[in-house]
């Protein structure tokens, strides 16, 4: 067996299950999970229509792994619609089975672990996929803190220049997944400086884009570049149809960016076997042509914000985020040590199950202890996925819990 297998640690929801062991939610009470990020929004009907219609033809020969050039022209229409970036899309555009699967073979694509030391940085918290693509992959994860000064903007400048010059990538996540902060131009900046004085990749995830809460919206790595009037060398964008048209069953994303990373990973997703099935291909066009779902989601999405956001604010230490749809709330001092051998974040979700069976997740469990700080100890992630009445429910229920430990 690999034996960089044993370096992963268990994923959050496995993390989860363990800590609930022996826990019963309360009978009395419908249960209700805020606890994974699961798209609940009902799938936009032209979207299963233009799926039907293509099971006929798409399904009786192998894709290529490129994918159609239809959908790659999709997707590089949309581009200039959303962000007023220009890509080629025979060359700068490659369909993929959701962005999960993408940001971990990328890494496998990107990394060097010939080379001494190699570091792939990313924000803490995170998302478990980074730090699984980096240990595979043979690098070194390096943890970069997040400020809950600055809305949890990522500290980039706290990288010790050292570990800059043995850094061969990087995953930037903006919109974030946990705390939903948006990376501005200047970050991209300096980062795009860094990348251009070390030559590490950018590989930004963006697959909460298209869920926001100002009036401007997410700005893109892409578009950053493009801003800062540079080209995509070294820089690719993930982004997936799972958030934006609440299809996580689709498995349908794409990455865009780099010419030269496209073709290297293309030719390591041919030997992955990795192509997209024409059926999928047909829904995915019809989705990324329509904006009108999309709008009427992050409406949806910004009602229950509206509602939820101000009754947590009450007890909990939580705000609006700039975007995505999870809510990173601090949990009341008083949960800490109040039960032997779990985080203060680990006691308020297992309490709250079995008073009042609603499923958080403890923010320590997608974040790494560095110099003996957790950034997520203290902390929960309340993913706002299902109807509006489901969430405002589990959010008085919460409210009262706290009122009640108070």
């Amino acid at each position: 067996m690999n034996p960089k297998l044993s370096l992963l640690q268990p994923y959050p929801f496995e993390r989860l299950r363990q800590l609930f062991a022996g826990v019963q939610g309360n009978p009395d009470l419908r249960p209700i999970s805020l606890g994974i990020g699961e798209p609940r929004h009902a799938t936009p009907q032209m979207l299963k229509d233009a799926l039907a219609a293509a099971l006929d033809t798409g399904l009786t020969g192998y894709p290529a792994t490129a994918g159609e050039p239809a959908l790659r022209q999709a997707c590089a229409d949309w581009l200039q619609r959303r962000y007023g970036v220009t890509v080629d899309p025979a060359c700068q555009i490659l369909p993929v089975n959701g962005s999960r699967e993408a940001l971990f073979a990328f890494a496998q694509t990107v990394l060097d672990s010939s080379k001494p030391s190699p570091v792939l940085a990313f924000p803490n918290p995170f998302y478990q996929i980074y730090e699984g693509a980096a240990l595979l992959g043979g690098a070194q994860p390096y943890y970069v803190p997040s400020v809950p000064g600055r809305n949890f903007a990522v500290d980039w400048q706290s990288v010790p220049e050292d570990v800059w010059a043995r850094t061969q990538m990087i995953f930037v996540c903006s919109p974030g997944n946990p705390t939903g902060a948006v990376m501005p131009l200047d970050e991209w900046k300096m980062l795009f400086d860094l990348s251009d004085r070390h030559g590490f990749v950018i590989a930004s995830d963006e697959c909460y884009s298209e869920i926001y809460f100002r009036e401007e919206p997410p700005l893109g790595g892409l578009e950053a570049a493009t801003r800062l009037g540079r080209d995509f060398r070294n820089l690719m964008m993930f982004t997936s149809l799972s958030k934006r048209s609440n299809v996580p069953g689709l498995r349908s994303g794409f990455v865009a960016g780099d010419a030269a990373l496209i073709k290297s990973f293309l030719l390591y997703r041919t030997y992955h076997g990795s192509a997209m099935s024409p059926a999928v291909q047909a829904a995915s066009v019809a989705a990324w042509n329509d904006e009108a779902h999309v709008i009427d989601n992050r409406r949806q999405y910004r009602e229950k914000f509206a509602q939820v956001t101000p009754l947590l604010a009450e007890v909990l230490d939580v705000a609006l985020p700039d975007a995505a749809f999870y809510l990173w709330a601090g949990v009341p001092a008083s949960f800490a040590n109040r039960v032997p051998g779990l985080s203060a974040d680990e006691a308020f979700a297992r309490e709250l199950l079995a008073q009042y069976n609603v499923t958080v997740l403890p923010g320590s469990y997608l974040s790494r202890t560095v110099n003996g700080v957790n950034p997520g100890n203290g902390r929960v992630r309340m993913a706002l996925v299902a109807e509006p009445a489901e969430c405002l429910e589990a959010a008085r229920r919460i409210a009262e819990f706290v009122r009640q430990h108070a």
